[in-house]
């Protein structure tokens, strides 16, 4: 059983000044929130680096997590989306171009998967009986 989907994304080849630009990536989310219909739990928040350095931001969902480590030193980004519900597949490559100036996005996506649980296991999990 699939409990939940994560996208790792690696964008490179980025505009040093945008991976340094906390509105800009501020946006990045906003766009993937809204379109994505994810729902934010709390404040965002973000730290900025000093230079040369980047910006981590965080923003926690119900539907599990959203985060970027930006290095402006290699014209790097990543990316980590994590939902406990599906999702429908988001352009990345082409939101990252448009506002980072990625010249390079790999998106990897990994299923969390829980096998069916059997008594059977539980036991031996729990050193004996249930």
């Amino acid at each position: 059983m699939i409990v939940g989907t994560e996208w790792l994304v690696d964008a490179s080849g980025c505009r040093a000044e945008a991976l340094r630009d906390v509105a800009q990536l501020r946006q990045l989310f906003e766009l993937v929130i809204d379109e994505l219909g994810l729902q934010v739990v709390g404040e965002q928040l973000w730290h900025r680096f000093p230079a040369p350095g980047g910006v981590t931001g965080l923003v926690l969902l119900t539907e599990s997590h959203l985060a970027c480590h930006t290095y402006p030193e290699f014209q790097t980004a990543t990316i980590n989306l994590y939902c406990c519900r599906e999702r429908p597949a988001w352009p990345w490559a082409e939101r990252l171009r448009e506002l980072l100036g990625a010249e390079s996005v790999r998106v990897r996506v990994h299923h969390r998967v829980v096998d069916e649980v059997d008594e059977i296991a539980i036991s031996s999990l729990s050193g004996g009986e249930l």
